[in-house]
């Protein structure tokens, strides 16, 4: 599976509507979960109580929306624990960006540290994109985000991103651990000069 890295100004694939306002984390990757030492194997664990309760019928689990990379939902979605297990479930499923009415803050924050967009649009507007990626699943979609705007064939949809997460996701500055690996000669450098990495004795 591919994970974010770099800079991020386009994100394409089908998209999944998820409707429903208040979506909380705990709905998103159920407690139980949140065991494990590692984050592997929580995408198949996404939304698993609300897919459990549908019996096959939830979004996650229609065949026509396997392999989607957009994720369509409604307000305030990602509220409620702090969890970072739920934007890495997402993002395990195969989730690659987002677009909603409104986000959690803390869900936003750690979105971005994954690498995963989150654009906003207004609740007409989200109505209209569920309705039109629940009628034709297999559609591709464009998310420019550089231009901050949603694609589908010939339409267009201006979406809001603010400056400062804009600007990392385009430069690349969301990914810490990127740009630590890319400077690891000046890490290296610094460390020797500390001496209380190098040569320090008690």
């Amino acid at each position: 599976m591919d994970f974010p890295s770099g800079p991020i100004p386009l994100v394409t694939g089908t998209a999944l509507p998820l409707p429903g306002d208040d979506i909380d984390t705990d709905r998103i990757i159920p407690a139980r979960f949140l065991k494990g030492v590692s984050f592997a194997g929580l995408g198949e664990q996404a939304f698993a109580d609300d897919r459990r309760e549908l019996a096959g019928q939830h979004p996650f689990d229609r065949p026509d929306h396997a392999g989607a990379r957009l994720l369509l939902v409604n307000g305030n979605f990602g509220c409620g624990s702090s969890r970072e297990h739920a934007p890495q479930a997402l993002m395990r499923w195969g989730i690659r960006a987002l677009v909603g009415e409104s986000f959690a803050e803390i869900f936003f924050g750690n979105c971005l540290a994954l690498g995963l967009p989150c654009l906003q649009a207004p609740r007409a507007v989200m109505h209209e994109l569920q309705a039109l990626a629940t009628a034709a699943p297999t559609a591709a979609w464009e998310l420019d985000v550089m231009a901050r705007e949603l694609r589908q064939g010939d339409r267009r949809w201006p979406l809001t991103l603010a400056d400062g997460p804009h600007g990392m996701l385009l430069s690349g500055r969301w990914d810490a651990t990127g740009q630590l690996l890319a400077h690891d000669a000046e890490l290296r450098a610094t460390a020797a000069r500390l001496p209380y990495l190098s040569g320090f004795r008690g």
